[in-house]
């Protein structure tokens, strides 16, 4: 066979192979408003740069008339390419391929394409799309999940690895994900779930849907699981392209810088945002907004413990991860879930060489029965582990509230911030007023003529003693008293003069966090 011959036969094994299930199992899909996977990559990376690898894998299974069953790909997509121009490595899941599912060859190609991504320090991006394990294959099939749960753990810390969930992810794959640091999910089109409704009702005999028990809106605002939620697949795409702009390639490298913008100080006037009565709300976003670069502030899992806003911002072009309380819900208070929400985005920070702001406003950790046998003592600690252990440049700022175990928490100077400052609003305290002067002048107020009357001085003696920042910044806890509208003044030096910091710990093996 001359060459020209056996060129005309690799074109046409690459467009049999490029067919995926074929015509009909591709029309199912497009029913079903969702993609294919070859087009999901080429809608996410930079137009002509996906390089497709491992494209005439076969399966080797035999049972069950598997050897009569011709898989292209073996159900997945693996690959390199750019987004921006940086490299990534990805893969998707081929749903109109034997649902998707995942047999030995499927987990070999995946954990082959993680490996490049390790081995070149560039970040790793997973579509899943699957019916879940490959039941002819049995054991085979568990022990692929295994392997790239393994490679999962090897990467974390070392390159970013984004999840998407763009159809079902169910029983052992939802694992993968969850290890994974970021990720992303469709409305209508995601589900994830360990046993499905089927299972449930079999067992249990509870009927839910496939929606409302792992649909894309349950894990963005009730479980947490996901990061980013998207109306559309192409709406998705969009927030995983501006992911990527503020990451860096890996733990080896800090974020590429952007050119440096100020705020939009007409929009958000740093001095206008909080208000006078210190019980009323505000939005914490704008705050960020009225410091950071272009007033650009990415959010992550903005729909889950509201009462905690974590981004991704810039700051003279260089990327920072915010980390505040939001007044606007529940008081700005720590609970299980806030807590474990930004004890996991602030060890990302550090594992990624990204400077840490932390915008400080809370009455504490929020009091009650549910929380405490939901176990906020053991959730509640995740956020001091992780300040205490983050070793990336930290920079605090109390705007109002800072009471009890709370200010502790949001990375005072106790934990090792490298700068805190404090506005002249910050009240810096065991607890609040009130509930200070009731307990330290019980017997005063009690045994008073107007017993009300007498509160009230009591509260207002406590508030000038203990509700400023004077205290706290006596004893050195606090590094400047500053005006809000120097804030980006402030923090854009903290930043600049602690960029090069190191930080050695103590020798070990590994800490053992409060998981």
């Amino acid at each position: 066979m001359s060459i020209k011959q056996k060129t005309l036969d690799l074109k046409k094994r690459m467009q049999n192979a490029l067919q995926g299930g074929g015509a009909k199992a591709i029309e199912k899909q497009v029913a079903m408003g969702k993609m294919t996977a070859r087009e999901r990559i080429i809608s996410l990376l930079d137009p002509n740069s996906f390089h497709e690898y491992d494209l005439f894998v076969e399966h080797a299974a035999k049972d069950f008339d598997m050897d009569k069953k011709h898989l292209p790909g073996d159900g997945v997509i693996t690959g390199t390419g750019t987004i921006h121009g940086y490299p990534v490595c990805i893969y998707a899941q081929d749903f109109t391929v034997a649902g998707g599912s995942l047999g030995l060859m499927h987990a070999r190609k995946i954990g082959k394409i993680m490996d490049h991504a390790m081995n070149l320090k560039i970040p790793i991006i997973g579509i899943n799309d699957s019916g879940g394990a490959r039941i002819q294959e049995g054991v085979n099939s568990l022990a692929g999940y295994g392997e790239i749960f393994y490679r999962n753990t090897q990467a974390s810390g070392v390159i970013p690895q984004i999840s998407v969930i763009l159809g079902p992810c169910a029983g052992g794959a939802v694992y993968s994900p969850a290890l994974t640091d970021f990720v992303f999910v469709v409305d209508k089109i995601s589900k994830m779930f360990i046993t499905g409704p089927e299972v449930i009702r079999s067992v249990l005999g509870e009927e839910i849907s496939m929606e409302a028990l792992g649909g894309a809106r349950v894990h963005s605002e009730i479980t947490g699981n996901a990061h980013f939620f998207s109306e559309s697949e192409t709406e998705c795409f969009q927030k995983i392209k501006k992911l990527v702009s503020y990451i860096p390639w890996s733990n080896k490298h800090k974020a590429v810088a952007f050119p440096k913008k100020a705020p939009k100080t007409r929009q958000y006037k740093i001095d206008n945002i909080i208000p006078t009565d210190p019980r009323e709300p505000y939005d914490v976003r704008d705050v960020i907004r009225s410091i950071s670069d272009d007033s650009d502030f990415f959010e992550v899992q903005e729909l889950f413990a509201a009462n905690m806003v974590i981004g991704f911002g810039r700051m003279n072009g260089q990327t920072v991860g915010f980390v505040a309380n939001q007044p606007l819900v529940l008081a700005g208070v720590l609970d299980v879930d806030s807590s474990d929400k930004a004890a996991r985005f602030i060890r990302y920070c550090d594992a990624f060489n990204i400077p840490l702001v932390t915008l400080v406003d809370l009455p504490g950790y929020l009091p009650g029965i549910d929380q405490e046998h939901a176990g906020v003592i053991r959730h509640g600690a995740k956020i001091l582990y992780s300040y205490s252990e983050a070793t990336v440049p930290k920079v605090t700022v109390i705007l109002r509230k800072a009471y009890g175990g709370g200010y502790i928490a949001m990375c005072s100077r106790h934990l090792k911030a490298d700068f805190v400052f404090a506005w002249p609003t910050a009240e810096i305290a065991v607890m609040g007023p009130e509930g200070a002067a009731n307990i330290i002048f019980r017997s005063e107020i009690m045994n008073s003529p107007n017993p009300e009357e007498t509160r009230q001085k009591k509260v207002d003696e406590y508030k000038k003693k203990f509700a400023n920042p004077y205290v706290a910044a006596a004893h050195g806890y606090i590094d400047a008293v500053i005006e809000p509208g120097e804030t980006r003044k402030f923090l854009l030096h903290a930043l600049e003069i602690s960029a090069e910091k190191s930080e050695q710990g103590p020798y070990k093996k590994h800490g053992i966090p409060p998981f």
